[in-house]
């Protein structure tokens, strides 16, 4: 037991945290193809080290040459995955302070989503809960204004300038319209949905946000949350839906 008479309690601290980190890589290596990658330079490390030891000075030239190149080549190919992690830490804490919704707002949400789907009006409306959206947002023309049936119909008039692109609603407040949001890749969308549908998809599946859409073509409402759909949703389905996973109690 002399042994810990050497270690302090940063030392700990500093297992504790290595140990974290490296759980960390292994789990975002695990649920990537980062793990077929690892394998492959775990293959050229093996290899690299079989030239050092072999003093094959040429090879180990252009492995080392190669390593600066391949820490740039890896960060280009985990992108896409680097940023869904990166945007995901704001959901422990958000900068903006806004207002919970309310069951009027829902409400209101629901009344606008109905009567577009009634005239196949398209309307892509994504609902903030606790992670700040703006990393994830372009293009956006601020609103800043109370929500209500009326405001959101018009935006998504085919007339207006502001109806191609998302609303984004924060609180009892549209803070944004005509926002550029990140589209889904997945491979599992129906190929009758189109590009209001995949930003919803990837919206969701990016952030901890609720994407509610309405289409053009069949006047179809949807819900996406979580990276999934919910579909064919009428006026009450809606309702019940967004209350639930807005942890509104009635």
């Amino acid at each position: 037991m002399e042994i810990f008479e050497f270690i302090s309690y940063k030392d700990l601290l500093d297992i504790l945290g290595t140990s974290l980190f490296v759980y960390a890589v292994l789990y975002f290596l695990r649920i990537t193809k980062g793990i077929q990658i690892l394998k492959g330079l775990i293959f050229l490390a093996l290899i690299w080290a079989l030239a050092s030891l072999l003093d094959l000075k040429t090879v180990s030239t252009i492995f080392e040459k190669l390593w600066t190149v391949g820490l740039f080549s890896l960060v280009v190919i985990f992108q896409p995955e680097i940023r869904k992690a990166l945007s995901k830490l704001g959901q422990a804490t958000k900068l903006t302070s806004s207002k919970p919704l309310e069951e009027r707002v829902v409400e209101r949400i629901v009344r606008a989503c109905a009567f577009m789907s009634e005239r196949q009006i398209g309307a892509l409306i994504v609902i903030e809960r606790n992670q700040n959206l703006e990393p994830l947002l372009e293009g956006c023309v601020t609103i800043d204004a109370v929500v209500s049936v009326e405001l959101l119909i018009t935006i998504f008039d085919p007339l207006t300038p502001l109806h191609d692109g998302a609303v984004v609603i924060r609180g009892d407040r549209i803070a944004y319209a005509s926002c550029v949001l990140p589209l889904s890749k997945s491979s599992e969308i129906p190929r009758k949905y189109g590009t209001r549908h995949r930003a919803g998809l990837g919206i969701s599946e990016e952030s901890d946000a609720i994407a509610v859409i309405v289409s053009e073509e069949t006047g179809e409402i949807s819900v996406a949350v979580g990276g999934k759909f919910h579909r064919n949703l009428d006026q009450e389905l809606l309702k019940s839906l967004l209350l639930k996973e807005l942890g509104i109690n009635l």
